[in-house]
Order: C-alpha cells, then structure tokens, then sequence
C-alpha cells in the first residue's frame, strides 16, 4: 500500500506542473514612455502656478477709468459762478467754483530782434521813433533788449507793418502770441451727480442765462484762489 500511496503523491505533484505549463500567462501593459512626458509636463508645484496665477489676474485686471464731473458755466466773472454755487447748495448738491483755462486767439507779435548790445538796440529804437514808427524796448523774457513794433490781432494788420518797416530796411519778425481763455465753471461733486437731472439743469438755464452742461475730467481743472 506504501507504494500506492507513493505513487499517488508523485502523479499528483506530474499534475500541477503540468498544470502551471499549461496556464495562459498574463502580459502587463506598460504606458508609452511619450504618455509619460506628457503626464510629467502637466504636473506643476503649487508653488510655481501660485505666482503665475496671480501675474495672470493682475493683467485682467480693468484700469480705472479717468473720472468724469459734470461742470455747469462758463461764467467770466467769479462771483456768476458763486451764485449758482450758492443755488446747488440750498438744494443740498455739493459743487465747487473752479477755474479752466484753454487756448484762445491768437494775437501776431511784430519786433525787431536783440542786437549785439543794449546800447545798439537804443541807438535803433531812437532811429524808428525818429521816422515815426511806434517801437519800444522789449525790457524782459527771451526777446530782452529787443524792440517790440506791435502786437496785432489780425494777420494782415501785423503783415502791413512788416512790409513797411522792410521797404525802410529793417528785416522784422513776426511771433504768435496765442491768448489763454480764462472761464469759470461750478463742478458738481461726484456723489451729488445724480441729483442734478433734466428738470433741475432746465430750470438753471432759465435763471441764469446762456448757462450749458458739460462732462469733462475732475482733474486737472484749477480751483480759484
């Protein structure tokens, strides 16, 4: 009986190897080593992004705009502005009587430039007024020790002096002179801009005649004083 159950043992021990031999083997599928860069690129330290992140929402940001008042003029006189100054107020709307200044007329400057000495340029202005012509020494600014023959608001009165100094043989020159308008405004403060709708500023213009509306820049514009 021992060698049966011998036997038995060694069959046995046949089957299994048999068994595992004849047993599919299972492959392990291995990822691209290019699906693996990709992966490597797509990951990033947190710190790293952070940084980006924030460079990023910095150049969303929008830039503020330039603020916008409403002014209610122009006035010449200081005191015509005062008064609509005083009107806003008892309306309870904050204002403010400020100053703008831009570019006006042009006025055409004629003179004879500096000549090499004070003493020269006298000697000249002697002789103009000696032919009747209008002259006199330019005391200050770039133009000092020159002579001024005039300052003219059309082109072709200063144009008229120029060829009749020529023909007596002087060789004039000619300056534009541009001439600032000065005009005073009453701004409306920003929180009260919407008090001041359509019937109010109908109602201004009738008591106070020629007055306009206009939107321009709360900055830059001079306050009097």
């Amino acid at each position: 009986m021992r060698w049966i159950f011998m036997l038995l043992i060694v069959l046995n021990a046949f089957y299994y190897v048999w068994h595992q031999q004849q047993a599919p083997m299972h492959v392990r599928e291995i990822a691209p080593l290019s699906l693996y860069q990709e992966s490597r690129r797509d990951i990033q330290l947190l710190s790293e992004s952070e940084p980006q992140q924030r460079r990023a929402s910095v150049m969303k940001e929008p830039q503020p705009e330039e603020a916008v008042c409403l002014f209610l003029g122009s006035f010449e006189e200081i005191a015509e502005a005062e008064q609509v100054e005083q009107r806003l107020l008892s309306l309870d709307i904050s204002s403010q009587t400020q100053v703008v200044e831009a570019a006006g007329a042009v006025d055409y400057w004629v003179y004879l430039p500096p000549l090499a000495s004070r003493q020269a340029s006298l000697r000249q202005l002697r002789e103009l007024q000696a032919r009747k012509i209008d002259s006199y020494i330019i005391s200050q600014g770039d133009l000092a020790n020159g002579i001024s023959l005039g300052i003219f608001p059309r082109r072709d009165s200063a144009d008229s002096v120029i060829s009749r100094l020529r023909r007596a043989g002087y060789e004039p020159l000619l300056r534009d002179l541009a001439r600032a308008n000065r005009s005073h405004w009453v701004r409306i403060a920003p929180q009260s801009r919407r008090l001041v709708d359509d019937s109010l500023l109908e109602r201004l213009s009738l008591d106070f005649k020629g007055l306009q509306h206009q939107l321009m820049p709360c900055e830059g514009v001079a306050s009097p004083g």
